[in-house]
């Protein structure tokens, strides 16, 4: 059996660092490993552990984590170059693979198949909650994997969030959650960005608008949280542009997959891709509102 206490974490951006720092914090002996060297001294500044390469990082960890860009990422990680060399090949026997990452259902699918192929299990755990639920440990995690795994690794997922779900036994149907939650927030987040750009249009005091619409009917979260970015010129970047790109650009394959049509996952999904077009891939989410402000002649 293998020793959950023992955790090798690949990925320490601006979620990850924070997550692998909530297990050192809860005491488990955390191995972290990313290409940057500055990451993995934060972390080994914060008790965990720099290890040498991504082998000595995965020698006796009963579970890696996974907390990279996407699928290829992760499969780069697992098998290396050539199937050899990979963090598979040096995992003990009886370790699992925790992928976090948001990846297309398919993608995860077959993942997982050739996971097992090597005599591992990859647990498909996708996350929701941003910088703010990496850091405070109440991110959202939706878990596809079969109950007796997903009872052995819970110990060590509710240190990094305190929002568990079982969402099913196989892998990809984590993944489509986390499609759907990102359908639900781009839309909701262009729907914002359209509503306060017809407000500017019409000339009504940004705040006024943003304060009425947040305590009515017509509020929701990301109106909440992004609406304040919003009336900035250069907000604070929390959350990209090229984010949602990406995951709406993954719930629409979502949709073709199952033969689904989601029209206003493709509108939203056009209102970043062009704001991300303009140039501002890398600004704040709230700036889609920009593309809406070019498209209608608002200054």
């Amino acid at each position: 059996m293998t020793d959950i206490k023992t955790v090798a974490f690949v990925g320490l951006g601006s979620m990850g660092l924070p997550m692998a720092s909530n297990l050192v914090k809860a005491g488990h002996r955390v191995r972290g490993f990313d290409m940057r060297d500055a990451a993995m001294n934060a972390l080994a500044a914060q008790g965990g552990t720099r290890p040498a390469d991504l082998a000595d990082a995965c020698n006796s960890a009963g579970i890696l984590v996974l907390m990279v860009v996407n699928a290829d990422q992760a499969r780069s990680v697992l098998f290396g170059p050539d199937r050899a060399g990979g963090a598979l090949a040096a995992l003990p026997q009886g370790a699992r693979v925790c992928l976090m990452a948001t990846c297309p259902p398919d993608q995860v699918t077959q993942l997982a198949a050739d996971v097992a192929a090597e005599g591992h299990e990859l647990i498909d755990c996708p996350v929701s909650g941003g910088v703010v639920g990496a850091k405070g440990g109440t991110l959202t995690l939706m878990v596809a994997a079969p109950k007796a795994s997903f009872d052995a690794i819970a110990p060590v997922l509710r240190v990094m969030g305190d929002k568990l779900y079982h969402v099913g036994e196989s892998p990809g149907q984590g993944a489509t959650v986390k499609a759907i939650n990102q359908l639900l927030c781009g839309v909701h987040l262009a729907a914002a960005g359209e509503a306060l750009a017809l407000g500017r249009k019409a000339g009504v005091d940004g705040a006024t608008l943003l304060e009425i619409v947040s305590g009515s009917a017509a509020s929701s979260w990301m109106l909440r949280d992004r609406g304040p970015r919003m009336l900035q010129d250069t907000p604070p970047v929390t959350s990209a542009v090229d984010i949602f790109v990406k995951d709406l650009g993954i719930a629409l394959a979502a949709g073709r997959g199952f033969s689904m049509s989601l029209p206003l996952a493709a509108a939203a999904h056009q209102m970043f891709l062009a704001e991300s077009g303009f140039g501002n891939g890398l600004a704040d989410d709230s700036q889609v509102i920009a593309a809406y402000c070019r498209l209608n002649g608002i200054s």
